[in-house]
């Protein structure tokens, strides 16, 4: 698998990232370690989970699996600090104290002594962002983090904390950006991806597939088996069935049948090879489905086709 550097950081990693927001949930840790064991045969080494996932779930599983299905320096590992669940209730809480113990909660379910990327998982407008970074340079210069970034910031966001993060100052740079990319959702393209690419900030994209619609699995209803069909993500599935998506999907499937790929493997491919894109980041939910996905590494799209896509998943359309 081909490596990128990711921002302006000697960091190197595989331009398909390993999602494992359900692992500890839906997927047990029989699942995980196939998945995890497929990925490193195919040569990844980014792995990205959250303080959040499973309520911490996916970090336990993930240090589980360290030193016994894969060496700890074989693989980099990013998480996210600064959302939790209060009875129920999302909250976001980017307070220098809060993220700081959620931080060595994390290292303890990991079983790690240094997390390689550390990521802000939301903006906190009840938080000042001074408070927030503060967190950042701390976290490095006690030695439990190597590199930080943030996810789902807006533009101007990213602008303002990477500008209050410059190294001239003696500030640690924020060196890349998790946000949702995909043919179905290409808003990062007014104005997060233009600050990432001035700022020379990785981006990270997650869901590539547009939250599984665009794998063509949803044209003919919702499978029993699928995610949109599960509890925890009905939601999450929802707002990409409609109109407007299903234009988008019938193309991505026309276009697959035409080049003998599957859409999935077009569909990633779109996302992976976009201009700013350091990684992809897959969350499957078997390993079968994760073998399928890995396949795109042997893939390319034509010019021809990528530009067809492009006019057709336009933000303005």
């Amino acid at each position: 698998m081909l490596f990128r550097s990711l921002g302006n950081s000697g960091l190197k990693i595989s331009r398909l990232g390993l999602g494992t927001m359900t692992w500890g949930r839906d997927t047990d840790e029989h699942e995980a370690a196939e998945q995890l064991k497929a990925y490193i045969d195919a040569g990844g080494n980014f792995i990205d989970t959250a303080a959040i996932y499973g309520d911490g779930d996916s970090e336990r599983v993930i240090g589980g699996f360290l030193n016994t299905l894969v060496s700890r320096e074989e693989i980099v590992i990013a998480t996210k600090a600064g959302v939790t669940f209060n009875n129920g209730e999302r909250s976001i809480n980017n307070s220098r104290s809060s993220l700081l113990a959620e931080l060595d909660r994390s290292i303890s379910r990991l079983g790690v002594s240094e997390i390689d990327l550390w990521q802000i998982h939301n903006w906190d407008e009840s938080v000042p962002i001074e408070e927030t970074l503060s967190a950042l340079d701390y976290a490095v210069s006690s030695g439990r983090v190597r590199y930080v970034g943030v996810s789902n910031f807006l533009g101007w966001q990213l602008a303002k904390a990477a500008t209050l993060q410059n190294p001239l100052f003696g500030k640690v740079s924020i060196i890349s950006i998790q946000s949702e990319y995909s043919l179905l959702n290409r808003k990062i393209e007014e104005e997060v991806l233009p600050a990432a690419l001035d700022l020379n900030i990785g981006l990270l994209a997650w869901s590539p597939l547009g939250r599984g619609v665009l794998t063509g699995k949803y044209r003919s209803g919702t499978p029993s088996d699928s995610r949109g069909a599960s509890q925890h993500f009905v939601n999450f599935i929802s707002p990409y069935l409609n109109a407007r998506s299903k234009k988008i999907v019938d193309a991505v499937c026309v276009a697959a049948d035409g080049l003998g790929y599957s859409p999935l493997e077009v569909a990633l491919a779109w996302v992976r090879d976009s201009y700013g894109v350091t990684s992809s980041i897959l969350g499957a939910r078997t390993a079968a489905q994760l073998r399928g996905a890995l396949t795109v590494e042997e893939i390319e799209i034509p010019d021809q086709v990528r530009a067809a896509l492009d006019e057709i998943s336009a933000v303005n359309i």
